[in-house]
């Protein structure tokens, strides 16, 4: 099914774009609401001193674009959820189904992470931090925060990884909940990240 998604994605744009509203609309009616009561628990829960996370809003776009014009070509070679310009970025900030949320140093974006959900209790997760603010532990608390949201949903928790981007590759292998599904097209691998917490 993946593969199938994936291949409407980059190759039949207008079909892509009716299963995004589609989706977005079943999203936003079975499972929105419980999203919304969960979050300030979970951002409550999963904290690191001084920075803080929370969900973007509509005044964080131009933060966000700021954010991700300032890292390298080779940061976002692998890094394409969607589109960088202003106008994309607020056009994702009103998907129901997609959520952008934004690790702060003071009121200075620093990190930029989300979950892209499917109605089939699937969701894709994506992560990028500020150059200077790397090492300091706020992936790690990116992390708990999107697999936490997504297990707490009931949802899969996966994300699709290059081979070739060996820095992230490297990292999840250190990542407990980290698992291999299978290997899909251009090098890339489909991953799932397991809750090992007993229930």
């Amino acid at each position: 099914m993946e593969k199938i998604l994936i291949f409407i994605k980059h190759h039949l744009v207008f079909i892509w774009l009716i299963i995004e509203r589609i989706n977005d609309f079943l999203f936003a009616v079975l499972y929105k609401k419980k999203e919304e009561n969960l979050l300030p628990r979970i951002f409550e829960k999963n904290k690191l001193y001084p920075y803080t996370f929370r969900k973007l809003v509509s005044t964080d776009v131009e933060a966000l674009a700021r954010l991700i014009d300032d890292q390298s070509k080779d940061d976002l070679k692998y890094f394409k959820p969607h589109g960088f310009d202003m106008v994309s970025l607020q056009k994702q900030m009103k998907k129901r189904s997609f959520l952008m949320m934004g690790a702060f140093d003071d009121n200075r974006l620093i990190g930029y992470f989300f979950l892209r959900f499917f109605f089939t209790r699937k969701c894709f997760v994506g992560r990028l931090i500020d150059k200077s603010y790397r090492g300091k532990g706020i992936g790690e608390v990116m992390n708990q925060i999107m697999y936490n949201t997504s297990w707490k949903l009931s949802f899969k928790c996966l994300s699709t990884i290059s081979k070739n981007n060996k820095a992230v590759v490297a990292a999840h292998k250190k990542n407990p909940a980290f698992v291999v599904l299978k290997e899909l097209q251009n090098n890339y691998l489909l991953v799932e990240f397991i809750n090992t917490v007993k229930k």
